[in-house]
């Protein structure tokens, strides 16, 4: 019996090669379409271990490494996506804590990325783990990110395209203020079992914040993480959210992939990491469906 080569087309890996060589190509003939104004995405999910903070840094790396002006607000006390994107945050740092707890303007605390021009960070340190105590007993709590951050972009000569900001895990003052700054919520479900568990909890409590706080918050994005296509599990969980959220979800789906994990420990986001990989080409895809989507709604409004 003859062993197939594996450049022979009918093999699995051949076939998985010219699937990443033409994804790699029309991504590379794509130009990505940039928004009148800034759009602004709070990444959230209840639900740890969902990919939330990957998917922040890796949408705003793939955007900024195709033109956009890209700002990532990190505002989760492990600032894990301000090790992702390369920027400093020791406990000295002056960070995201001193915007919101010191009223100390965004302009001076946004750090350059090292992964692409145009991708700035506002790093998190873990005095923000006190800041959900301190914001209690001030004066407008929950607007305090928004009003930095709308202040920043009316000031700046060539303000961002898009901002980030990635939440904690958890539904505290520092989630509200994220839900209250923006005007779109990202939300990024794992392809796995209780993929939806804690949903109807999140969409409720942004419902109540766009009732009383945020009139123009809605989740426009939904995007499914961790797939993987060997398992029936995989497929069914996608089919379950396509089947209740049939114009949040995208088409693109981003898969398990061990250069997405390793990415972050050389301070990297995937896309700076290994440009190629397939991990890396799912979330370009995932950021050129983002941005075409945007100037779709802007064309229709």
């Amino acid at each position: 019996m003859t062993t197939p080569s594996p450049f022979d087309a009918s093999t699995p890996l051949a076939r998985e090669v010219a699937d990443i060589t033409r994804r790699r190509l029309a991504l590379a003939a794509e130009t990505f379409p940039l928004p009148d104004q800034a759009r602004v995405f709070t990444v959230a999910n209840q639900k740890g271990g969902v990919g939330k903070t990957t998917t922040a840094v890796n949408l705003a790396a793939a955007l900024a490494q195709s033109g956009a002006r890209v700002l990532v607000i990190d505002l989760d006390p492990q600032g894990n996506a301000s090790t992702a994107l390369g920027v400093e945050h020791r406990s000295d740092t002056v960070s995201v804590y001193d915007v919101i707890i010191n009223d100390v303007p965004m302009r001076d605390v946004v750090q350059r990325s090292p992964e692409f021009e145009g991708l700035d960070c506002i790093p998190a340190t873990i005095h923000l783990a006190g800041a959900e105590i301190e914001l209690v007993s001030m004066v407008a709590r929950e607007q305090r990110l928004r009003s930095a951050l709308e202040t920043y972009i009316a000031e700046s000569e060539n303000p961002p395209h898009y901002v980030f900001i990635d939440c904690p895990p958890s539904l505290g003052l520092l989630t509200i203020n994220a839900f209250v700054a923006a005007k779109e919520v990202l939300i990024p479900i794992q392809c796995e079992y209780y993929a939806l568990e804690g949903l109807s909890q999140l969409l409720n409590n942004i419902k109540l914040i766009e009732r009383h706080l945020n009139p123009e918050l809605a989740v426009s994005t939904i995007l499914l993480t961790m797939y993987d296509s060997r398992t029936n599990l995989a497929h069914q969980v996608v089919e379950e959210v396509r089947e209740h959220f049939p114009d949040e979800v995208l088409d693109t789906l981003i898969p398990r992939s061990v250069r997405i994990s390793e990415a972050p420990s050389y301070g990297q986001s995937v896309i700076s990491y290994d440009l190629n990989s397939p991990g890396s080409l799912s979330y370009r895809e995932a950021a050129a469906e983002i941005a075409r989507r945007g100037v779709r709604k802007q064309e229709e409004n």
